[in-house]
């Protein structure tokens, strides 16, 4: 069992910002071009869910591109990503925002800002 605890603790030693369901993130992700060559790919959205624990933490992302709802479901420990970024802190009363993928148009990005009341 301590083998098991060691290696999650190594895994999990990555920084990120903290961020919570609602927050509109900036994800950069490698991509590989190449043998040892690699891009780095933005995915800008709203965190509509967070789940899991420990190294196995993963939350979904959601962005309207060209009318299309495109969701993404990010392993929060993974080494293809790069950097995570809060763009925009939101304050929300669900713990899951599925809700979201029923709204059209400007309805679909209306979340308050954490600073408004």
């Amino acid at each position: 069992m301590d083998k098991i605890k060691q290696v999650e603790s190594e895994l999990t030693k990555k920084e990120f910002p903290a961020f919570k369901v609602g927050d509109t993130v900036k994800i950069l992700t490698r991509i590989a071009e190449g043998p040892d060559k690699f891009r780095l790919h933005p995915f800008e959205g709203v965190v509509i869910a967070r789940q899991g624990s420990g190294s196995q933490v993963t939350f979904t992302v959601r962005k309207v591109s060209y009318g299309e709802g495109i969701e993404r479901v990010f392993p929060l420990y993974s080494p293809s990503i790069e950097s995570i970024n809060v763009v925009r802190s939101g304050k929300v009363r669900r713990a899951k925002l599925y809700y979201l993928r029923g709204k059209v148009g400007k309805h679909a990005t209306k979340i308050k800002s954490a600073e408004e009341k």
